[in-house]
């Protein structure tokens, strides 16, 4: 049954795979079964900033799920990791997700490195097929989400699954990630 969201016309997510980042198409393919319950739907471009899409969309902030690249290091090791947060949360970078990686100062990955890394454009980063090494921080609350509206890997579509998948992926630890 497809899930109703806002005023988006969703498609079974492998039938589009040109609504998809290499790595994100490669990764739902990957989960076998599991990508049945994955949709995507095209989008303006113009529009892919959460609060935009929000408002143009009809979708509402809480159903909406950010996932946000981070990198520090300890001991000169660079340390990343993907964040997975409510679109009304922030995630908690100097604290718990900070804590995790054991680093002690941590920031925002620059945007050329977390789209060269990624594979994926900037605005469209999703945790569904993110680097293997990144650990895969999944806050609570974007966890337990219905059907979670996050990033397809580029910036003309969206992807919504069950934030039961996103607890799911490989790698995902849920924790208490956003404040």
């Amino acid at each position: 049954m497809t899930p109703r969201l806002g005023t988006l016309d969703l498609v079974p997510a492998l039938d589009r795979p040109d609504l998809l980042a290499e790595p994100v198409a490669a990764a739902l393919a990957a989960l076998g079964s599991g990508a049945e319950t994955a949709w995507v739907c095209e989008i303006d471009p113009g529009l892919a900033d959460t609060a935009a899409f929000s408002a143009a969309y009809e979708v509402p902030l809480e159903a909406s799920a950010n996932c946000v690249v981070v990198l520090g290091k300890r001991a000169g090791e660079e340390r990343a990791a993907a964040c997975v947060v409510r679109a009304d949360t922030r995630a908690d970078v100097n604290g718990a997700v900070r804590r995790r990686l054991d680093v002690r100062k941590l920031s925002f990955a620059p945007m050329d490195w977390a789209t060269g890394t990624s594979a994926m454009e900037y605005g469209g980063i999703t945790p569904v097929g993110a680097p293997k090494d990144w650990p895969l921080l999944v806050d609570e609350r974007a966890a337990a989400i219905e059907w979670a509206l996050i990033g397809s890997g580029v910036r003309r579509s969206k992807l919504v699954v069950p934030g039961t998948l996103l607890a799911a992926l490989p790698g995902a630890e849920v924790g208490p990630y956003a404040l």
